[in-house]
């Protein structure tokens, strides 16, 4: 990589489902915790609540157990059972690299860029998913919904916190914005960014990433630092 991409110089990537392979874990806490709170395995219940689950991959978890549940206290339940069960399942050894996302973000940092990497979960998940891959010194940087206010995607918050806490670049349309889902889609439409690429690897289709927004639709985010080369040269 060059100096061409100087016009992007900060990079704020989503973790599951585009720089991190987590095989369904989000579903399998789900219903871990959704049965903690007595919906059933099998039941229509069960599945009405996870086919939500599913096509609001991206979103805070915590908004989406409010939505499921109604009741601040079930929410808070749901979402403390959803995340201890992920965090156990990622001390089991259940998640990996995407492939090619640590030289990914090697390659972008080496060309002089910054890296966010930013989640819907809450800290504590976060900090196992970096502890288990090796990552907590990869990036200077890593966000989740509560280091931004609370509110997680589709908002922007992330992504500006990520502009203003780094101050790597002096515009938002020096941002790339990059992610599996439409959700990571609209966030990065909505902090203004640059570039907004949704990757293949994770949540959502091309069509749904495309409709949320997205400037580019990449096969993985190995892809990145070679779309980032022709950006703004």
């Amino acid at each position: 990589m060059t100096s061409t991409t100087d016009h992007i110089g900060l990079v704020v990537l989503d973790m599951a489902g585009t720089t991190v392979a987590d095989g369904g874990l989000v579903e399998q806490a789900f219903a871990v915790a959704a049965q903690q709170l007595g919906v059933e395995p099998g039941s229509a219940d069960h599945e009405t609540k996870l086919d939500y689950v599913r096509a609001t991959m991206g979103e805070s978890k915590i908004s989406v157990f409010r939505h499921l549940f109604g009741d601040e206290t079930l929410a808070q339940q749901a979402n403390t059972a959803f995340e201890k069960a992920y965090g156990e399942l990622v001390d089991a050894g259940r998640i990996a690299p995407i492939a090619g996302a640590r030289e990914a973000i090697e390659e972008l940092k080496s060309a002089g860029l910054t890296v966010v990497l930013t989640t819907g979960f809450a800290r504590v998940t976060q900090d196992a998913i970096l502890d288990a891959l090796g990552w907590r010194d990869l990036v200077e940087l890593t966000l989740c919904p509560a280091d931004a206010g609370g509110r997680g995607r589709p908002y922007p918050d992330m992504v500006l916190s990520a502009f203003l806490r780094t101050g790597a670049v002096d515009g938002v349309r020096r941002i790339a914005v990059v992610g599996d889902t439409a959700y990571d889609m609209k966030s990065g439409v909505r902090a203004g960014a640059g570039v907004v690429a949704g990757v293949l690897t994770g949540a959502h289709d091309a069509a749904a990433l495309t409709d949320a927004g997205a400037t580019h639709v990449l096969g993985s985010v190995a892809e990145l630092p070679a779309i980032l080369r022709g950006v703004g040269a």
